[in-house]
């Protein structure tokens, strides 16, 4: 990287310090004379007061209610739309996907190893914000809590079912021993969920931080952006970054909204005999998207922070509860068999050419490759505003490692209580709809409909958790950068989301959802991979501790 890119000051004033804190200590902050909310519009309207970045604001709000307005007038010519897209992404990119995020990998793994992780985020002096408690709830809360409640069962029970029959399941194998493909099942299970996705949020993550924190530059998308683009990094080239960036956070969100939503429903059908139709759909997105909204009234520290420690406590709390009253000592042992058979599956699962399963492929990773990218925005974001102070090290083994963890023991203990009572010849999960299968399971166990209501709350506040972060960051990214902003800017966005989920579910159901996922996954997947540039030439300028 040029050095004269930078100039070395202590503690000096950034250039946007009304929203970014100067960082305490050493740090190399980019010479730039652009000001931060410069290009932004500050009149207000009918007494509210607004601050937004002029050209973000306008292309990303236009795009979006012309989509949300089009497939609502048009939900049926929509549905067949969205899956002619699905179907062609994810049959000709799945390997331009699996090969982005191995490197991703890769590169986080290598930075906890390298001297470059001893830089500090904010500066050599800087002190973490949060807790280590609430600091990890709030990371794991915000990545993906609503997919690990839709999917914990299910995915487990139907790779072990393809597995046995030798129809579509992973590596194209047909296993004859249960064990065998009970091992296989979950260590695909993990391989979704672990440390793939939160590499791809680690790196995104990492970039922002080093450029806001130490360099000093607005806590947005274009800002990492900077050693690649220079100056030029505040016009256009820029304005088209930040509005991807939009996208990509406003139709992830709205899939996780739309994928809670079903599965709520359902739940609500089994217990209490709720229509399952997609007009409870929709009253639940609004429902939802109520509650989001006082939490977004609250802010960060009253909000986000204390929803995701109620968050953790529930799911902490209903997966101990079914280590009890489940297969105890099936559980305890199989995390670590789990861990191991998921190392040693990784080199297969992850390899993305010459496979003979490509229906898997197409039909299961690549989708979630693109959905981790289109989250990367938000999640990323989120996760470096609430990590100042901490190491690159340390960041990055709390961001790679702790979730995959945790990812390993919530599969392990819903996953391989699911297959156990399979092997108990309980078939009502296995023959359930996706949405309904964790609900299946827990019928099976002591205190169900304590445990399913459970399920239902976890999965909404699991969504308010995501929605409230992820309002706060597209209301920083079309202001300009900016950390703090007027409310009623993050209430829109909220609106927004669940909008698009609505528009979605109308438009096509579970299909729409990922075909939205993959449109956005396949541009910003090429940002995610120029932050990987950008962040290790950030680091080489910074002092270490």
């Amino acid at each position: 990287m040029n050095e004269a890119y930078y100039r070395r000051e202590a503690a000096a004033p950034s250039a946007a310090a009304e929203s970014i804190p100067s960082p305490d200590g050493h740090s190399n902050l980019i010479d730039t004379d652009y000001v931060i909310g410069q290009d932004n519009i500050t009149s207000g309207f009918f007494g509210l007061k607004i601050d937004l970045h002029s050209t973000v604001f306008t292309w990303s709000s236009l795009v979006i209610l012309a989509f949300v307005a089009v497939t609502l007038a048009m939900p049926e010519a929509m549905e067949p739309f969205f899956g002619g897209i699905r179907n062609y992404l994810t049959s000709h990119l799945s390997w331009a996907f699996m090969l982005s995020t191995n490197l991703f990998v890769i590169l986080a793994v290598g930075l906890i190893f390298s001297p470059l992780g001893r830089v500090r985020l904010g500066g050599t002096h800087a002190k973490p914000d949060f807790s280590y408690p609430g600091w990890f709830a709030m990371l794991f809360a915000a990545g993906m809590g609503v997919g690990l409640m839709f999917y914990c069962v299910s995915e487990p029970l139907t790779y072990f079912g393809d597995l046995r029959t030798g129809t579509a399941g992973p590596l194209g194998e047909q296993l004859a021993s249960d064990g065998a493909a009970q091992s296989l099942s979950l260590a695909t299970s993990i391989f979704h969920w672990g440390m793939h996705p939160w590499a791809t949020y680690a790196i995104i993550a990492l970039a922002l931080a080093l450029f806001s924190f130490n360099k000093g530059l607005p806590l947005t998308i274009r800002s990492v952006f900077y050693p690649v683009l220079g100056e030029r990094v505040w016009g256009w080239p820029g304005h088209v970054i930040d509005v991807l960036a939009v996208f990509a956070t406003l139709f992830g969100l709205a899939t996780s909204l739309g994928l809670g939503a079903s599965q709520a429903a359902a739940g609500l059908h089994s217990l209490f005999g709720v229509p399952n139709d997609t007009t409870t759909m929709v009253l639940l997105v609004l429902g939802i998207t109520a509650i989001t909204l006082v939490s977004v009234v609250a802010g960060v520290d009253k909000g986000v922070r204390r929803m995701s420690q109620l968050n953790m406590a529930l799911a902490i709390l209903l997966m101990l509860f079914v280590m009890v009253v489940g297969p105890t000592l099936l559980i305890a042992t199989g995390a670590a068999n789990n861990l191991l058979s998921y190392l040693k599956e990784l080199p297969a699962l992850a390899n993305p050419f010459g496979r003979s399963d490509e229906d898997f492929i197409h039909g299961w990773t690549a989708f979630y490759w693109a959905w981790w990218v289109s989250w990367s925005p938000f999640v990323g974001m989120f996760i470096a505003r609430v990590s100042r102070g901490r190491t690159v090290r340390e960041f990055l083994i709390a961001v790679l490692l702790v979730p995959t963890m945790v990812s390993v023991i919530w599969m392990t203990t819903f996953g391989d209580t699911a297959l156990w009572q399979l092997g108990q010849g309980y078939e009502g999960a296995k023959n359930a709809a996706l949405e309904l299968q964790l609900f299946a399971m827990l019928e099976q166990l002591p205190l169900s409909s304590i445990t399913s209501l459970v399920g239902i709350v976890l999965v909404m506040v699991f969504f308010i958790t995501s929605s409230d972060s992820g309002s706060l960051v597209i209301d920083s990214i079309t202001s300009g950068g900016k950390v703090t902003s007027p409310r009623i800017q993050r209430i829109f966005w909220v609106m927004i989301e669940a909008a698009i989920a609505i528009a979605l579910l109308l438009g096509g159901g579970l299909t729409a959802l990922q075909a939205a996922v993959l449109i956005t996954g396949v541009p910003f997947m090429v940002v995610v991979l120029i932050s990987g540039y950008s962040v290790v030439q950030g680091l080489r300028s910074e002092p270490r501790i």
